[in-house]
């Protein structure tokens, strides 16, 4: 025991040397690569953003059968079998992804966003992280278990390259993988890792912007209605997540019914998109960081807005195009969250920072990392009561589904609801507890037992 003692200290030093200088080339390479994508996003987006409306109609189609043939041609040089979606990547493939494949996306995301397509930039990020650090482990030779820790890793630098909140994101990278279980062996590296993308981004020139919050002194009444407005924006990241699955399951049943090429599905939907701009402002295309900014700056915000970004984005992912679906979540909650304020007596402002947290806290299943995106966003530790409350609150009531299908269940969110373990939320099948249902039978037959039959009719 004595001997375990005195080894135990030098392996835990080991595991943190061998970490930091795995996570922060992780870091490196992945923040380079997200700098390199979020500055040509930056400058593409530039050229579109200004057109008229005429030529925004035209560009949506454009760049939707643009994007389709990127991605329908860039995928047939993956002829390893390995997917590359970041969670499968972590918790079936043991860390292994293509590499040749790792540009497909990050073009299909200009080539969508720069037409004007509703998505989010993040999922580009987390891709070029996440494969930068496959790579990295396939070059050094390290055994299974790491590299799963490693593409872990690159998966936190990308959010923490995008948003500019390296905590929240390297929380996120970790939180997202399974519902209910943190894996509390991925913090460190995964935090070094965020922390040392976000530093190499603003180093090469990536600029972010952050919005001060001046948050009201703590009262019990405040915080009930804090807690209300996150149960009415988990309801929105419930409509949020319902409609992209849904918005996904047509055009794919519509694709098979009528034996579609591939490549003209975001087509389709581009063309659908710029049909419903005659109507929708065209301020909800795109990334709509400036609706999100309006939000958190107070200014009154549609009450139906929300619905407006979440059917933009339902179709722009749903028909084939390509780009990140956090990035939506922080709009839709901002707006939804500044419309939905003033109804409880709370201010635009606070109300758009608490639907942030809330969406993206029931949308991605990410409580904790929606709580310190809110800290990281709006400056100090004052509201992280409020953003608490708000956050936990939309998480358990946007039930048992999100935005990343195959997102693992390690326990079910409530006492009263069942299912197996570790299954993808797209396999698994949430039911109601045993000991409910025994309840409710018992409630049904005493009830049944109890009442008087009706007289018959004359």
């Amino acid at each position: 025991m004595s001997r375990f003692n005195y080894i135990e200290p030098l392996v835990m030093l080991a595991t943190i040397m061998q970490w930091l200088v795995l996570a922060t080339i992780t870091g490196i390479l992945a923040g380079a690569g997200c700098a390199a994508f979020l500055l040509a996003l930056e400058y593409f987006t530039s050229q579109t953003a200004s057109i008229s409306l005429g030529l925004q109609m035209a560009l949506l189609p454009a760049g939707g059968l643009l994007t389709g043939l990127i991605m329908h041609y860039g995928y047939k040089l993956n002829r390893t079998g390995l997917d590359d979606a970041v969670i499968s990547a972590v918790h079936k493939q043991s860390g292994r992804m293509p590499f040749l494949t790792l540009p497909v996306k990050p073009i299909a995301a200009l080539v969508t966003l720069a037409a004007g397509g509703s998505a989010g930039r993040e999922g580009p990020c987390s891709h070029v992280g996440a494969t930068m650090a496959s790579g990295l482990g396939k070059v050094l030779r390290l055994n299974e278990e790491l590299r799963k820790r490693l593409v872990a890793c690159g998966v936190s630098a990308g959010f923490a390259s995008v948003f500019g909140t390296p905590v929240a994101g390297a929380i996120y990278g970790v939180e997202v993988m399974v519902i209910g279980r943190l894996r509390h062996d991925f913090l460190f590296p995964a935090v070094i890792a965020g922390m040392t993308a976000f530093e190499t981004c603003q180093w090469l020139g990536v600029n972010y912007r952050y919005y001060p919050l001046s948050m009201p002194d703590y009262s019990h009444l405040l915080f009930f209605k804090v807690m209300v407005l996150g149960v009415m924006c988990g309801a929105v990241a419930w409509l949020f997540v319902e409609m992209v699955r849904f918005s996904t399951h047509l055009f794919f049943r519509m694709q098979q019914r009528f034996r579609i090429w591939p490549p003209l599905m975001p087509l389709i939907g581009g063309s659908l998109l710029a049909l419903l701009i005659l109507v929708i402002p065209t301020d909800y295309l795109g990334l709509g960081l400036p609706l999100m900014a309006a939000a958190l700056e107070g200014e009154a915000m549609p009450i139906l807005g929300f619905v407006w970004k979440i059917l933009l984005v339902a179709i722009t992912l749903g028909s084939g195009f390509y780009g990140g679906i956090a990035t939506p979540q922080l709009v839709v909650g901002a707006i939804s969250g500044a419309a939905f304020a003033p109804l409880l007596d709370i201010s635009p402002a606070l109300g758009g920072a608490i639907g942030l947290v809330s969406v993206v806290a029931g949308a991605s299943n990410t409580p904790l990392a929606g709580i310190l995106m809110g800290v990281e966003f709006f400056g100090g530790g004052a509201g992280i009561g409020y953003f608490a409350g708000a956050g936990i609150a939309a998480y358990l009531i946007s039930g048992h589904r999100s935005v990343y299908p195959d997102q693992l269940m390690a326990y079910p969110k409530s006492f009263w609801m069942r299912g197996q373990p570790d299954l993808p939320l797209e396999q698994e099948r949430i039911g109601l507890s045993y000991g409910l249902l025994r309840g409710l039978a018992r409630y049904q037959a005493r009830h049944g037992r109890h009442r008087r039959p009706h007289p018959p009719r004359e």
